[in-house]
């Protein structure tokens, strides 16, 4: 019996790496599966959440938004857990897999339970699993690459991030149909059908992948080195800013699918379902990928030199434009109207535009500055940032909540709030993009620049 080795090393070669189909057909199948669940929670748990006894005991709006992000606090804080497994203890694949069983478990959980104790048994579950494999994944799409194609590795990660918005569209659009047409256990199940399909194809893969070996020695070293402390404390500085950007873009699943249940949803000959607004954020994303790449960049590149920080400077401040123009359509809705989805239409194309300059480049930005055998724990303080921004929006949803069911924060003042807040960090971070040093680590020989 011959027993195939798994490949240590990436490949020399000048084109794309073996395996990174793999990867992106895994990625894009995890997504549908997450962000389909993710769709129809707030509308879940507003609407169809039940007691033990079978009997409706539903959440209010404030609550919801509140436990949302607190849910997706949980997912981005586990990637560190996992991190430090995977480059300490067992390495990238072989966290990946069983991480990625639990993940099937809490989607199966929801599946069969719709009660408060099947969300939360379901919800910990998907937390654990989805954010243990978070930073793995895409370290395994950076370790396939080397000195000789790592001037792919910008393509490889736009082609990532296309396939994570190409399962989100779909998923945003079907899963809140099914919910409505065939309630949550059909809508909980069938993402958790695709992240058994995700499993199976990362498996797949595995003789394609290089596999980095974790070595708890180097590691432990390279935690006591001084520059990959370093390294930690520059780039953890610029996650702490990137955090208020998540705060507000992780509303488009909460606060905006709540607004948009008070709006006219009449477009295009649809009558599109509150939650199912969502995917016009994929869809943007896969048109504005190579607009941006191939055209506003290189323009932008032509009149000053475009560095990683500057796109995400750029992008904080379009962020809070969009929340500009939630705030305007909350005042809408207060005065009486019944204003079109197409206002928040406009808002989605204005955020999705920032989530390109800040969640793409820091995406890729994350893994260069990441030293060699850092780069998941690095990954994951990247995805630490989207815990803390969530972790801010519950607590200010939990904090705004008056004993009669109303809120401090009331109409636009709610959205008007976190537009202020990213105006400050956009400002304040200008002169830290203007003082962070870069330094690249890529796998393989000559990796530093």
């Amino acid at each position: 019996m011959i027993v195939r080795s798994f490949r240590t090393t990436p490949l020399h070669t000048n084109g794309m790496p073996p395996g990174i189909w793999h990867l992106i057909a895994n990625e894009g199948a995890e997504r549908f599966s997450f962000y389909g669940m993710r769709a129809i929670l707030v509308v879940f748990m507003t609407e169809l959440l039940l007691n033990q006894d079978g009997v409706l005991d539903v959440m209010t709006e404030a609550e919801a938004r509140a436990q949302f992000h607190l849910f997706t606090s949980a997912v981005y804080f586990f990637p560190f857990l996992g991190a430090l497994l995977a480059d300490g203890l067992l390495g990238k694949y072989k966290t990946i897999i069983p991480l990625s069983l639990v993940y099937c478990a809490g989607h199966f959980a929801l599946a069969i339970d719709q009660t408060r104790m099947g969300l939360l048994v379901g919800l910990t579950l998907i937390a654990i699993g989805s954010g243990g494999i978070k930073p793995c994944v895409s370290a395994v799409m950076g370790d396939q690459f080397g000195s000789q194609n790592r001037h792919l590795l910008s393509q490889a990660f736009s082609w990532f991030y296309f396939s994570i918005n190409f399962g989100a569209f779909f998923s945003t659009l079907l899963i809140p149909w099914l919910l409505q047409q065939y309630g949550p256990h059909v809508a909980f199940g069938v993402p958790g059908l695709l992240m058994l399909l995700a499993t199976l194809v990362f498996w797949s893969g595995r003789y394609q992948y290089a596999h980095i070996a974790p070595n708890p020695r180097e590691f432990l070293a390279e935690l006591k080195s001084p520059a990959a402390w370093q390294a930690i404390a520059k780039l953890s500085g610029i996650f702490l800013f990137v955090a208020f950007f998540w705060s507000l873009y992780d509303q488009t699943s909460s606060a905006w699918v709540l607004q948009a249940k008070q709006m006219d949803r009449q477009w295009l000959g649809i009558e599109w379902l509150p939650s199912q607004i969502q995917a016009f954020n994929p869809i943007l994303i896969m048109i504005f990928i190579p607009i941006f790449t191939y055209g506003i960049y290189p323009a932008i590149n032509r009149a000053f030199p475009l560095t990683p920080l500057r796109k995400i400077s750029m992008g904080f401040f379009v962020t809070m434009a969009a929340f500009l123009i939630s705030a305007y359509i909350e005042q809408q809705i207060i005065s009486g109207l019944r204003p079109s989805i197409v206002w928040q239409f406009l808002a989605y194309v204005v955020i999705t535009a920032a989530e390109v300059m800040v969640s793409i480049t820091c995406l890729e930005f994350s893994y260069t500055q990441a030293p060699l055998k850092l780069k998941s724990v690095i990954m994951s303080l990247f995805l630490l940032s989207v815990s803390l921004g969530n972790a801010f929006t519950s607590f200010v949803n939990y904090f705004i909540q008056n004993a009669d069911g109303t809120t401090l924060l009331a109409g636009p003042s709610y959205y008007l709030f976190f537009a202020g807040i990213m105006f400050v960090v956009a400002v304040l971070f200008i002169f830290v993009a203007r003082i962070y040093q870069e330094e690249t680590h890529l796998q393989g020989p000559a990796s530093h620049s």
